[in-house]
This record gives structure tokens, sequence and C-alpha cells, in this order.
């Protein structure tokens, strides 16, 4: 485990190769433009992206769609992250779906997800920072954070559409998601925009680039001599 967030520095500035961004200014015209943008949460209140991470450093994870089983275990794992960690470097996590805000709780149940989550419902902000619609080649790498293959990955995902009281899947299957470490104001840390559903950034990656302590992912089993 990385030591405590304040034994190590924050990296100030680190934007991705893969962000489109047409400029890497204080705020490019993306993050400007998205700011006023709605994000909706779980009561149906709206409020602008900007003021997620105006007045905080905050972790914005956008994922492609509810059903995805790679969001999914996504999800679970950034669920695990101690809220101490978050609170020690007084970051701030949130989450970003792509479907109607009533899809909201029963995924956070469905993950044991305990931080916030939003939605936009309509991706305007997804289209304004550019993340990608369709899907780049999937390289053979495999993520730490999913643990299903393909095929038993989109099986889930296909029963639990059908499952669910109306058939669909909870988003556009095709868009694409990403990562961006924001503020407090207009601060940019981190753009990951990611090219297909197994590439998003690692959480350990992401942690370490806000200032948080990392977190053990491997749920080793411990041996106990006796």
């Amino acid at each position: 485990m990385a030591a405590p967030s304040e034994e190590r520095p924050p990296v100030t500035r680190q934007i991705s190769r893969q962000s489109q961004w047409l400029n890497t200014a204080d705020e490019p015209v993306e993050l400007r433009d998205a700011s006023s943008l709605l994000v909706v949460d779980a009561a149906g209140k709206r409020i602008p992206f900007g003021a997620l991470y105006e007045q905080q450093k905050t972790i914005a994870v956008f994922l492609r769609h509810f059903l995805c089983y790679v969001c999914k275990e996504y999800v679970e794992d950034l669920g695990k992250i101690p809220k101490e960690f978050l609170q020690d470097a007084n970051v701030r996590l949130v989450v970003i779906g792509q479907s109607s805000h009533h899809h909201i709780k029963p995924f956070c149940n469905l993950t044991g997800y305990p931080y916030e989550m939003f939605v936009d419902p309509e991706r305007e902000i997804y289209r304004t920072l550019g993340m990608k619609r369709g899907e780049a080649s999937i390289t053979s790498a495999q993520s730490p954070h999913v643990k299903s293959n393909l095929l038993s990955g989109s099986i889930k995902s296909m029963w639990r559409a059908m499952a669910s009281p109306a058939f669909d899947f909870q988003g556009d299957p095709a868009q694409q998601g990403g990562t961006l470490i924001l503020g407090p104001g207009n601060k940019i840390h981190f753009v990951h925009l990611d090219r297909n559903r197994l590439g998003h950034a690692p959480i350990n990656t992401v942690l370490q680039l806000a200032g948080v302590q990392t977190v053990d992912f491997t749920n080793r089993s411990h041996i106990i001599n006796i």
C-alpha cells in the first residue's frame, strides 16, 4: 500500500495524451462549456457540472452505461476506496452515468458504491468533453478491476437488462467514458478519455495523481499459520 497522501505531494498537472481537448490552457473551452451543463442526482435535482469541483479537488468518473459489466466491476472497486482516504486528501469522488436518474440508486445498491453519483441523460457533457462514441480495438492487457471475461460479462449485462422493469441498456451502449481530476475552481490535474470498454484509467493511478492513498484491490486471502 502506498504511503499516506500527506507524505506524497499530489501531481498538480498531468493531462493524458488520449485527451482530444483543443488546448491545455487552465480552462480549455471544452471544460468551460461543460461546466454550465447540468447533471442530475438520484432525487432528480439538477446542478451544474462545474459545481462538483468548484470548491474542492474532485475525481469525476464518466461511465459507459449502467448495464456495462466493466463499469459495474470498476465501480465496485471505486466503492472499496475507504472514506478516510478521500477525507484525508480533501478529495471528492463522483461517478457520472448517462441514463435516467431513476437508475442511480439501483446501480449503487448493486455495486455497493457509497459515494455521489449523477447522470447526464442527454450526454451533453460527454459530447462537450469529446468523449468517444464507438469502440477502438481492445488490447489484450487485463484491467485489474475487471473480473469477468467478455462472454460471461455480456451474458450478465443482458440478463440485467431483461430483468429490469423496462428492457433498456440504461444509456447508449456505444458511448465511452473517461476520468478527470478537476478543481478547486478551473484547475485541471488529469484528463483521460476511454477508447474502449477496457480503456478506463486504473484506480490507483487516479488516486496517486489526486494525492489520495492507494488501495489494495487484490482481495488476497490471509494465510493463518496454526
